[in-house]
């Protein structure tokens, strides 16, 4: 973490000094796990995602060594249902997600003027219970005990009788810890992103990255308790024997789908849409102009978030639902091909009318338009109900969800990893590792899931272990085996890269890119507080706008109130005026032992140890009040306007 007072024209050193003071974290171990600074959490939640990506993905070259050759024996039945069940699980819930709002956490508040999140305990908290479930999860791992069912876990393969032991009630808590945290993160974006814009920034100036985030955020917090009520009654039936999905005492298997489903369909945009601002804040540097359209882009933004939860019977086309039913289901998954559009037209516009600089974000992005077009064919070709019942279980549809998540997330991730390294970490990346890890990237994806079409075509089951080798399907899978490990070389060599610029890359100025969003006139990495003078926003491009940029350079004077204490601006919702200053909180352990306490009762509730639970209870509501409880009167500021 930068702490240099170094003045900058027309702010005295006294000025920045008084900042650091005020916002700055002595290093130290207690501060390691008492921080609350955005950029610090937004760190964390990037290299721990990165670390369940990585485990995740050795989980995939286990499955893809396995089924390289028909009838292998590289792992059991029963290892590989734990393998395959955590793979899903953890590229969807603690990888993808997690690792955008990681970006979200660093950079959100960058670009809208603000000194941090609107509630940074809240933030440090949500980064604690992610960590703890994360590990609750893959802690089951070494002693047997994952969950087995898929990342689906349909009933009633994944109840008590089909499924003993502790697999699924794994599954299922660690899940409803997890949802605490991605909760928590969503509604601090949504705040954030209304309530601390710079003076100035109108919804109309909002970067489309904040858009996105915003997006996802109201999604979560509408789609995830239908996540969260299956998990409870799915622990329910197991644990205590209750009978939601039990058809011969009135349940129903098919609400498991439905409910799940309802958030499931969401999820693939919760994760895609964050991706997508990624690619709008990164083609407008290597593009040298604004995205095309931006008020359709924002439209289209808003039309996905709302049409993703009118989608959900498209993944249960095979289950007998009433066949009118289906042509509803089926129109909205053909609509929501628009506003997608929208958005691939508005970055090719971009670039066509823009004077391309080819570097390795911009390569990233091309792959994932690419890449992303041609998982959207096949989505299209899924909103047909008569093609989708015929491919349901075939490893076709595992083809069309890798080309939708790998190329609508992971290449978007990946371009957003090298565009924002040099603000993170202060240091340049090498380009030419870059470049070689493109294109084993791309090629390594392509060569993996692409046969997959074909040899789903062709009958091969998805969710087995091992096939026979009279249908023909070994030398297809022997080449996806082999595209996955050029895949994981090429993810090997962007790990390589990162090191290598943290420990040996050139320092990066503030705007190695000549960027358009505030982020880019910080230093790098940015200061304790951000800004010395919170910018006041005139236009769109805020870092290529003269008024803008003068309002934090030369001649800019710092507000009083603004530096006194840990303090950021309050602003209104639709235009960003002024509306008083706010104090932020300091560095604390509360969020640490609320994940703790937390931990512990999801933990006593797995082993069955409910006397610790109740414990682990009162432990929780303990610290809330104490967290909660007023430490003194709240004081008010007005601003200037």
């Amino acid at each position: 973490m930068s702490t240099t007072t170094t003045a900058s024209p027309g702010i005295s050193r006294e000025d920045l000094a008084r900042l650091t003071e005020h916002w700055g974290e002595r290093p130290s171990l207690r501060a390691w796990f008492s921080t609350v600074d955005h950029k610090r959490i937004g760190r964390r939640y990037l290299v721990t995602a990165g670390f369940f990506f990585v485990l995740a993905g050795l989980s995939a070259l286990m499955m893809r060594t396995q089924l390289a050759r028909p009838e292998a024996g590289v792992v059991g039945p029963q290892e590989y249902n734990q393998l395959f069940t955590m793979h899903g699980t953890a590229m969807i819930f603690l990888f993808a997600t997690p690792m955008l709002f990681g970006f979200g956490n660093f950079l959100v508040p960058l670009m809208i003027g603000a000194r941090d999140m609107a509630f940074p305990r809240l933030n440090a908290f949500g980064y604690w219970v992610f960590l703890f479930a994360g590990l609750f999860m893959w802690g089951s791992l070494p002693f047997g005990a994952a969950p087995n069912g898929g990342w689906f876990a349909y009933v009633p393969l994944t109840a008590e009788p089909h499924t003993p032991g502790l697999h699924m009630d794994v599954y299922a808590l660690g899940l409803l810890f997890l949802g605490i945290s991605t909760t928590s993160a969503s509604i601090n974006f949504i705040v954030t992103s209304l309530k601390l814009r710079a003076p100035g920034m109108s919804l109309n100036r909002v970067p489309l990255f904040v858009w996105a985030i915003v997006a996802t955020g109201f999604m979560v917090i509408f789609a995830l308790p239908a996540l969260n009520l299956d998990n409870a009654m799915l622990f329910l039936d197991r644990r205590f024997g209750t009978y939601f999905f039990d058809p011969a005492a009135g349940g129903s298997v098919l609400l498991w789908q439905h409910l799940f489903w309802i958030f499931g369909h969401p999820d693939v945009y919760i994760i895609v849409l964050p991706a997508l601002g990624i690619v709008s804040a990164v083609l407008p540097a290597f593009t040298r102009r604004g995205v095309v359209g931006y008020a359709l882009v924002v439209l289209s933004i808003v039309a996905i978030a709302i049409i993703s939860f009118g989608v959900w019977v498209h993944h249960m086309f095979a289950t007998g639902l009433p066949q009118l039913s289906y042509s509803f289901f089926s129109a909205a998954s053909s609509i929501i091909t628009i506003p997608s559009g929208i958005q691939i037209f508005a970055w090719l516009a971009t670039m066509l009318l823009g004077r391309l600089v080819i570097r390795v974000p911009l390569l990233f992005v091309i792959g994932f338009i690419v890449t992303f077009v041609l998982g959207g064919f096949t989505g299209a070709m899924f909103a047909l109900t008569a093609f989708d019942q015929q491919v349901t279980d075939s490893y076709f549809v595992v083809a069309h969800f890798h080309y939708v998540l790998v190329g609508g997330a992971v290449f978007p991730i990946l371009a957003g990893v090298y565009y924002w390294l040099p603000k993170i970490t202060g240091r340049m990346y090498h380009e030419g590792l870059g470049r070689w890890a493109f294109w084993l990237v791309f090629a390594g994806m392509h060569v993996t899931f692409f046969p997959m079409h074909l040899y789903g075509l062709f009958g091969m089951p998805r969710r087995v272990y091992t096939y026979s080798s009279e249908p023909g399907w070994g030398g297809w899978n022997l080449v996806s085996t082999l595209g996955s490990y050029l895949l994981a070389l090429g993810l090997l060599l962007v790990l390589v890269g990162v090191v290598h610029a943290v420990r040996r890359g050139r320092p990066a100025p503030g705007d190695p890119w000549d960027a358009d969003s505030l982020e880019w006139s910080t230093a790098s990495p940015p200061e304790p507080y951000n800004f010395p003078v919170l910018p006041r926003v005139h236009s769109l491009h805020p870092t290529w706008d003269e008024r803008t940029a003068e309002s934090t350079g030369a001649g800019a004077t710092p507000d009083r109130i603004l530096s006194e204490g840990r303090r950021t601006l309050l602003t209104s919702e639709l235009d960003a005026r002024c509306e008083r200053a706010v104090e932020m909180p300091e560095s604390t352990l509360k969020p640490l032992v609320l994940a703790g306490a937390l931990l512990a009762f999801f933990t006593a509730m797995l082993f069955a140890w409910y006397p610790v639970a109740a414990v682990a209870v009162v432990a929780t509501i303990a610290t809330i009040a104490v967290w909660l409880w007023p430490s003194g009167p709240e004081e008010e500021s007005g601003v200037a306007t």
